[in-house]
């Protein structure tokens, strides 16, 4: 998954200017309790970042 597409589903299912805010405060303890935006810095894969967020916000299955 491109960083492109992955700030594409974010902004889908949580808004624009919401997911870059929930990005960067919301920790994640599947990521170590960093935030997406830290976990996407320390090299963790988008893809592995969106599964992580999909469970988080409790998606369905299609949209992960």
């Amino acid at each position: 998954m491109k960083e492109s597409e992955f700030w594409e589903r974010m902004e889908l299912h949580l808004g624009r200017s919401y997911a870059r805010a929930w990005a960067s405060q919301q920790t994640l303890t599947a990521l170590d309790g960093l935030t997406v935006d830290a976990a996407l810095a320390a090299g963790h894969s988008c893809k592995q970042v969106w599964r992580v967020v999909a469970a988080a916000l409790d998606l369905s299955a299609s949209d992960s």
